[in-house]
C-alpha cells in the first residue's frame, strides 16, 4: 500500500511521530496554521525504513556491538557507526517502496528540484532537540537521486554525533526510527533562523532573527556571519548587519555551490525591518500553536516567507505559571538551599506545603516571588541588604533587573516612618540554655510525629500529614528560634565589620567560631571519624567494606540490609555494624539533595557512606575527631585573647574590648544553632517519607502502580487522589518522567523574570589577579593543593591536603569536610551550610565560583584565597 510507505505532508499531524518522525510531524502541523506557508511534499515513513533495514541481517549484530561500547570511547563509536551507515546505504530500496516514492514525486513534478531531509522519531520533541544530527540534502533532482538520498538519510541515523547524543541521553538506538521528508525546493533570496524567544537571555518577549543571502545552509555551516535583528512588541529594537561575502545557491543540474556575493550587496541587510517584523509575527503564530518558544528555519522567495522547519527551543529555563500579565521577579530557592538539581513533583509539592514563604515551581526548581518587596523602597533596601550579605551575585542580578526602571514599578511605602507593628523584637539573652531548650523542643516535636503517624494509612494518612505540615511550619516560625539564628548571624557580621575597622583584619569571626558548640552538622562530620576509629583495627572489615564500595559503584540500587547484616559474621564486624547503626540512628535521615523528599536517605542506602569511612580509615589516626574539635576550640580561644589584647591597646580600648567580648560570647553561643532547624526539617521529612513509601507499596500490591517510586512523579495532592480512588494516570506519570529528564539538562538562574529572562549577576570587583576565578570569600585563609573535582559524594577519593571542588554542598557533604584542606563551590553564600561548616573546621573556602567544576580540572594544583575570595589555577 502506498499509504503505508508514503504520506502527504498535508495529511500528517502531531500524533503520528512514530510513523513520520518529529520533523515531518511538525511540518504537517505547520501546514495547518493559517497564514503559514510550508513547501509541498511528502514523507517516506518509518515503515519503509524498517522494511528496508530488515533486508540486512548483519545490522542486528552491529547494533548489539554498539550498545555495548563505552559512551566515551569515541574511536569505537566512530568505527562502528561508519560500518552501520555503509550497511544501510548498500541495501537496495525494495521495489514497492521505490514505486511509492516515484508516484509521490510525480505529484510534485518528476523532475522538480527537492529537499530531502531526515525525520527521526526522537527528533525535535518538546524535551529534546536533535538539530543537525541527521542529514539534509538540497536541490535533489529525479527519482533515482531522491531514492539514493533517502537511503543516505536513513543511514544518517547513525552518525557519530547522533549515536553519542542518544547514549548520553539514555535513548536506545533500536527504539529510534527514521522517516524522510521530501519537499519541493525553494530558491530563496534570503534565509535564516528565527528564535521566538531570545536564545541567550531567555526573554520570551524578544525574538531574534538571523538572516543571510541565498540558502540557509550558509548560516548553519558557519560560512558567513548573519545579520542579527532583535524584535520586541512589533518593533526592531536592535540590529547588527554583517559583511556577507559568501552565499550558497542551488545549481541548475542539482546540488548546491558556494558563490561570492556582489561587493555592493555585502553590507546590505538581507531583510528590511518591515520584513523582519512580518516574519516575527508569523513566528508568534507558530509559537502560539505549539504552546512554547520555537526555533524556526525560514526562507524568503519572491512571493513571501516559507517555513521549512520549526522545533521547540529546549535550552530555555521555563517560567513559573502565573495568573496575571504583570511583571514578576523570582529568586531561586535552590541557590539558598545549596541544591540546584531538579526535584521530582512530590518533592516540589511537599517543600511548598512545608515552606514559610509561597514558592513557585519551574523547571523542577522552586522560586520565591520578590516583586512586591522590590517595589517598596523600604522593603527593597532590606531585601537587597540581606541577600547581598549572603550572595552578592543574587543581589547584583536583582539590581540588574531594577536598573530597568519600567520592569518593577516603585510603590510608595504604606506607612512611611511608622515602625513595624508590635515594634522590634526584644533582643535574646546570650544564654546557652536558650539553645538547649530549642533543641529539646524540636526533638519532642519529631518524637510526637513518629508516635502519632504509626497508625495512619490510606486517606487518613494524608489528612494527618496536612496537619503535621502545619506543625512543621509552627516549629520553623518559632520566634525564639528565629532570634537565635539571627543573633549568631548578626554577631558574625558585627565582629567582621568592627574588627576590620578597628584592627584592619578581615573575617576574624571565621577563627572565633571554630569548634562552636551545638553545631549538629559539624558534629555529624566528626562522628564519622569515630566510626572509622572503630573499623580501623579490623583488616577483615576494611577489606569487606572495600568490596561493598566496588559493588555499589557498579549497582546504584544496592540494598542496605545485606552488607550491614553480613558484617556481623566477620572479626570485629559486630562492633563495626553497631558503630554504623548508631551513626545512622542519629544522621540516617540525611542525604545529598535532602530537601527533595524523593531522594533516598543514608538509612536506606548506607553504602553511600562507605567510601568516606574508608577514606577516614586510610587518612586519619585514632582519636582524630576529638583532637580536631579541641584544636579548633584552642585556636578560637587564642584568637579571642589576641583580639581583646590588641583592642585594649587602642584609644577607648576597654570599651571596644568589652563590646567585642560580648559579641564573641554571643556568636559562640548561637552560631552553632544555625544548622539545627535544617536537621529538624530533614528529621521530619524522613518520617513523612517512610509513611508515604509504605502507602506507595500498598498501591503496588493493589496493582494500582507498577513501581513504588512512580508516586515521586505525582504532587502530594495527586498522590492523595490516587490513594482515595485506587486509580493512577500512567500517561501523566510517564510525561512527568520525561519532563524531569529534560530538567536535568537545565541550569537554574539565580534570578528569573516573568519574561523568561535568566539573570545570574556578576562580581563587580577589580582586586582579583588576571586569570583567577572570582568568588565569595566565606572562610578565611589561603591553601594550595590538588583539586579534586567531585560531582557525586560517592565518587570522592580524597587524600590529606586535597581541595574539594564541586557544584554545591548541602549538609550531607559535611563528612567529607574533615578530610580536605579547602573548598571551592559553584553555588553558595556567606551563611549557607557549606560556608558555615568550612568556618567551623577552619577550611579556606571560596563559593559562588561560576563554572568551577568545568574551569578547574581534577588533579590540577590550585590556590584558594579564602580571605579575599578568588581561586588561582597554578601551572
Amino acid at each position: 500500500m502506498i499509504e503505508q510507505y508514503v504520506q502527504d505532508l498535508q495529511e500528517i499531524d502531531a500524533t503520528q511521530v512514530s510513523a513520520v518522525g518529529g520533523k515531518a510531524a511538525h511540518l504537517g502541523a505547520l501546514s495547518r496554521i493559517e497564514g503559514v506557508r510550508v513547501p509541498a511534499g511528502f514523507c517516506v515513513t518509518t515503515d519503509a525504513f524498517q522494511r528496508t533495514i530488515a533486508e540486512a541481517p548483519a545490522l542486528d549484530d552491529q547494533l548489539d556491538q554498539l550498545s555495548r561500547v563505552d559512551p566515551d570511547d569515541r574511536e569505537a563509536i566512530r568505527t562502528l557507526s561508519a560500518e552501520i551507515r555503509r550497511t544501510i546505504e548498500e541495501i537496495a530500496v525494495p521495489g514497492d517502496i521505490a514505486a511509492a516514492v516515484t508516484r509521490a514525486l510525480a505529484r510534485l513534478g518528476e523532475q522538480a528540484a527537492c529537499a530531502v531531509r531526515s525525520s527521526a522519531t526522537a527528533e525535535d520533541l518538546p524535551t529534546a532537540s536533535f538539530a543537525g544530527q541527521q542529514d539534509t540534502y538540497l536541490n535533489v533532482v529525479g527519482p533515482a537521486a531522491v531514492l539514493r538520498h533517502v537511503s543516505r538519510c536513513w543511514a544518517s541515523l547513525f552518525t557519530e554525533r547522533a549515536v553519542t547524543y542518544r547514549r548520553r541521553n539514555g535513548i536506545d538506538h533500536r527504539t529510534v526510527r527514521m522517516a524522510v521528508v521530501v519537499q519541493q525546493m525553494v530558491f530563496p533570496h534570503a534565509a535564516g533562523i528565527l528564535f521566538t524567544a531570545d536564545p541567550v537571555t531567555g526573554n520570551r518577549k524578544v525574538s531574534t532573527v538571523d538572516a543571510g543571502f541565498g540558502l540557509g545552509e550558509a548560516l548553519v555551516s558557519g560560512l558567513v556571519n548573519p545579520d542579527v535583528f532583535k524584535v520586541r512588541d512589533g518593533e526592531v529594537v536592535a540590529k547588527e548587519i554583517a559583511v556577507k561575502e559568501r552565499a550558497i545557491q542551488a545549481v541548475a543540474a542539482g546540488g548546491t555551490r558556494e558563490v561570492t556575493v556582489e561587493a555592493q550587496r555585502q553590507e546590505q541587510p538581507a531583510l528590511t525591518d518591515a520584513q523582519v517584523v512580518r516574519l516575527v509575527q508569523l513566528g508568534r503564530r507558530i509559537e502560539a500553536h505549539f504552546g512554547r518558544p520555537q526555533d524556526i528555519e525560514w526562507c524568503l522567495a519572491d512571493d513571501g516567507f516559507r517555513i521549512v522547519q520549526s522545533r521547540p527551543v529546549t535550552t530555555l529555563f521555563p517560567t513559573p505559571e502565573r495568573g496575571d500579565q504583570e511583571n514578576h521577579v523570582y529568586v531561586s530557592v535552590g541557590h539558598q538551599q545549596m541544591m540546584t538539581d531538579p526535584m521530582k513533583p512530590l518533592g516540589l509539592s511537599v517543600w511548598q506545603l512545608t515552606a514559610m514563604a509561597e514558592m513557585h515551581a519551574a523547571g523542577g526548581r522552586l522560586f520565591v516571588d520578590v516583586t512586591q518587596r522590590l517595589a517598596s523602597p523600604a522593603s527593597r533596601a532590606g531585601l537587597l541588604g540581606l541577600i547581598g550579605k549572603g550572595d552578592p551575585l543574587t543581589r547584583d542580578a536583582l539590581e540588574t533587573v531594577l536598573d530597568r526602571e519600567d520592569f518593577v514599578p516603585s510603590l510608595p511605602d504604606a506607612n512611611p516612618g511608622k515602625p513595624p507593628a508590635g515594634g522590634a523584637p526584644a533582643p535574646i539573652e546570650t544564654d546557652p540554655a536558650v539553645v538547649t531548650e530549642l533543641i529539646e523542643r524540636s526533638q519532642a516535636s519529631v518524637a510526637a510525629l513518629e508516635r502519632d503517624i504509626r497508625t495512619k494509612t490510606g486517606p487518613a494518612l494524608f489528612d494527618f500529614l496536612l496537619e503535621a505540615f502545619e506543625e512543621h511550619k509552627r516549629v520553623l516560625s518559632d520566634p525564639v528560634s528565629m532570634q537565635a539564628i539571627m543573633a549568631g548571624m548578626e554577631a558574625t557580621w558585627w565582629l567582621n565589620d568592627k574588627l576590620l575597622e578597628w584592627l584592619g583584619e578581615k573575617n576574624v569571626a571565621d577563627t572565633l567560631t571554630l569548634s562552636a558548640p551545638d553545631n549538629i552538622t559539624s558534629e555529624m562530620g566528626l562522628a564519622l571519624l569515630d566510626v572509622a576509629d572503630v573499623i580501623r583495627p579490623y583488616p577483615e572489615v576494611v577489606t569487606f567494606l572495600q568490596g561493598v564500595q566496588e559493588e555499589s559503584s557498579r549497582e546504584e540500587d544496592t540494598r542496605p540490609e545485606g552488607f550491614l547484616d553480613e558484617l556481623a559474621k566477620l572479626a570485629g564486624g559486630t562492633e563495626a555494624r553497631d558503630a554504623i547503626e548508631a551513626y545512622l540512628d542519629r544522621y540516617g535521615m540525611r542525604c545529598v539533595g535532602e530537601i527533595d523528599i524523593t531522594r533516598p536517605r543514608w538509612r536506606e542506602r548506607p553504602a553511600t557512606l562507605v567510601p568516606v569511612i574508608l577514606d577516614h580509615v586510610r587518612n586519619f589516626e585514632p582519636g582524630a575527631a576529638e583532637r580536631r574539635f579541641e584544636e579548633g576550640r584552642r585556636k578560637a580561644l587564642k584568637k579571642e585573647q589576641d583580639v581583646l589584647s590588641r583592642l585594649r591597646a587602642l584609644p577607648d580600648g576597654d570599651r571596644k574590648a568589652d563590646e567585642a567580648k560580648r559579641m564573641i560570647d554571643r556568636v559562640r553561643t548561637f552560631i552553632g544553632y544555625r544548622e539545627y532547624p535544617k536537621y529538624g526539617i530533614i528529621s521530619r521529612y524522613f518520617v513523612y517519607r517512610q509513611a508515604l513509601l509504605a502507602e506507595a507499596e500498598r498501591l503496588v500490591q493493589a496493582e494500582v502502580l507498577p513501581e513504588r517510586e512512580d508516586v515521586f512523579y505525582l504532587t502530594f495532592q495527586e498522590f492523595h487522589d490516587v490513594v482515595r480512588s485506587n486509580r493512577a494516570d500512567g500517561r501523566l506519570i510517564q510525561q512527568r518522567k520525561e519532563a524531569f529528564r529534560s530538567y536535568r539538562a537545565l541550569t537554574p538562574p539565580r534570578v528569573l523574570t516573568s519574561d523568561g529572562e535568566a539573570v545570574n549577576g556578576a562580581y563587580r570587583r577589580d582586586d582579583v589577579p588576571a586569570g583567577a576565578l572570582t568568588g565569595l570569600p566565606v572562610s578565611a585563609g589561603t591553601i594550595e593543593g590538588r583539586a579534586r573535582v567531585v560531582l557525586d559524594m560517592t565518587d570522592a577519593d580524597l587524600e590529606a591536603g586535597d581541595i574539594l571542588v564541586t557544584a554545591f554542598t548541602d549538609p550531607s557533604w559535611s563528612p567529607l569536610f574533615v578530610g580536605i584542606a579547602g573548598l571551592v563551590t559553584e553555588v553558595g553564600g556567606l551563611m549557607t551550610h557549606g560556608a558555615v561548616i568550612a568556618r567551623e573546621y577552619g577550611l579556606p573556602a571560596v563559593v559562588g565560583v561560576e563554572q568551577a567544576t568545568r574551569l578547574i580540572r581534577d588533579g590540577q594544583r590550585i590556590r584558594v584565597h579564602g580571605t579575599d575570595g578568588y581561586v588561582e589555577i597554578l601551572p
